[in-house]
Formats: structure tokens, C-alpha cells, sequence
């Protein structure tokens, strides 16, 4: 009698997709031990300087605070550009988007279990740089609304890692150049998204244009003052963005599938 094996369909399939694709992510951060603790250390030493110069100035003690909470979402943000925009580009280079595009399961599915194993080794990451932030330098928070911080980072990451799906797809379509894309809009986004001092340093356009600062505004009893513009409004805006990201990155996903199937040269890994 034959072995029958069962196929899975649906939504089956994009969970199980999700979570073969997080899986080695989530081990192969436990056989790197050394490299865990350089993605610490460093990152520390570079927040010491500015925590250095605020204290140099008699800048206000919430600046260091705004320091450290910037340096550990700075980790988010490097995550998203270098394994998630960046991920079928390198998947090209080695050979495997065709493997991809040829099984049955969803490219978003795929990056989604990758953005999940990232997750879980950046949040530990991030995590790690607030506590011992916290422990050298005094840093004093004060959470005024658990619930709402709460529901900010998620939303934070959930728009952070839609739009990292959505440039997936235009990191590949632009090859070698995605490169030079991610080296522009590695440093910028650190003076746009005002992560190591108070957003109302900007000019209004750009503040209004580049910057949330709402965790800040309710881990910190300084905050609502040094805010741009309230908390459960840009509450609201990340809401949107994360709908939006999301919807164009399966829409933007879907059409690069669709190209690559129908000229057959997109997985192509050309020099």
C-alpha cells in the first residue's frame, strides 16, 4: 500500500513556511555567542560618545535616555535594511530565488519567517543594550500608558518590517545597485527620525515629514514635552503605515513573482 504524505494548502502552508524559514535564524543565533555579544558591545560604545558630549553640555538628563532608547531601535532598523531589503537580492547571489519562486508557497510567507527569526535576536539585542545602557549611564524611565507602549512598538515593527518586504522587492529589481541604496539610507535615517535628541530640533517640515517619537514620549516623564506631536495620534499614524507597507509589499512581491515566471531572468545572478 502506498505512503500517502499529506500536502499542506492555505493557510497551512504559510505557517509552516513562516516557520521553516524562522527557524534557522532563531539556532543560528545560539552558535554565534561572540558574534551576539559585538552586536552589544559596539553598538555601546558608539552611544557612549553622544551620552558623553550631552553630559559635557549640561544638556538635560532625558537626553541620555533618548540616546540609549535611539541606540536600541537603531538595531531595528539595521536589521531591516541588511536581512530583510536586502534578502532576495543576496538569495540571487547564491542561487537559491529560484528555488523560491518555483514552490508552492509565498514569497511574503518567506520573508516573513525571516523577519521573525530577526526579530527575535534584535529584540534580545535591543533588550540587551537598554539594560546595560540603563546600568552604566542612570537612566531613569517612566512609563506612563504600559498599553499604549506596547501597542506602539508593535506597530513600530510591524511598519518597520512591511516596508522591509516592500524594498525586498526593489532591492532585487535594482541588482548591485541596492548596495549603494542601503549605504543612502543607512546614516540618513539616524538625523531624519531624531533618535539621539529631542524631533523638535528639526525643522517642522521635516519633523512632520521623518519622525515618530512616541515611545519616547511614554517611556520618559519629559517626554510629552520634548514631542513633536501626541502619542496616540502617531499611534494612529503607524496603524496606517502598517497597513499600507504591508499591502504594497504582497502587491509589489506578487508582480516581481509574476515577472520572474514570465521572462525567467529576474533569478538570474549576473556579475
Amino acid at each position: 500500500m502506498p505512503l500517502r504524505v499529506s500536502k499542506d494548502v492555505g493557510w497551512r502552508l504559510f505557517v509552516r513556511t513562516v516557520a521553516a524559514r524562522a527557524y534557522p535564524r532563531l539556532v543560528g543565533q545560539q552558535r554565534e555567542p561572540a558574534g551576539a555579544f559585538l552586536d552589544v558591545f559596539l553598538p555601546l560604545l558608539g552611544l557612549s560618545a553622544y551620552v558623553f558630549v550631552y553630559r559635557a553640555i549640561d544638556a538635560p538628563e532625558a537626553f541620555v535616555g533618548f540616546v540609549i532608547l535611539g541606540g536600541a531601535m537603531t538595531a531595528f532598523w539595521l536589521n531591516v535594511l541588511w536581512s530583510m531589503s536586502n534578502q532576495l537580492f543576496w538569495e540571487k547571489e547564491t542561487g537559491n530565488l529560484a528555488l523560491y519562486i518555483m514552490a508552492p508557497n509565498s514569497l511574503m510567507a518567506i520573508l516573513l519567517g525571516m523577519a521573525i527569526g530577526g526579530l527575535v535576536s534584535t529584540t534580545l539585542r535591543a533588550a540587551a543594550i537598554i539594560g546595560l545602557g540603563t546600568w552604566l549611564f542612570g537612566v531613569r524611565f517612566s512609563v506612563s500608558d504600559p498599553a499604549l507602549l506596547f501597542a506602539v512598538f508593535a506597530l513600530t515593527l510591524t511598519a518597520l518590517y512591511g516596508m522591509g518586504m516592500m524594498f525586498a522587492s526593489v532591492f532585487l529589481l535594482l541588482g548591485r545597485e541596492a548596495w549603494h541604496v542601503i549605504g543612502l539610507a543607512q546614516e540618513p535615517v539616524y538625523l531624519l527620525s531624531g533618535m539621539y535628541f529631542p524631533i523638535k530640533s528639526l525643522n517642522v517640515w521635516v519633523a512632520t515629514g521623518a519622525s515618530l517619537d512616541a515611545i519616547r514620549q511614554i517611556a520618559f516623564a519629559s517626554g510629552p514635552a520634548t514631542g513633536f506631536i501626541s502619542a496616540r495620534v502617531e499611534c494612529l499614524a503607524l496603524a496606517v503605515l502598517s497597513v499600507v507597507f504591508l499591502v504594497l509589499a504582497r502587491l509589489m512581491l506578487g508582480y516581481m513573482e509574476r515577472l520572474a515566471i514570465a521572462e525567467g531572468k529576474l533569478t538570474e545572478s549576473r556579475g
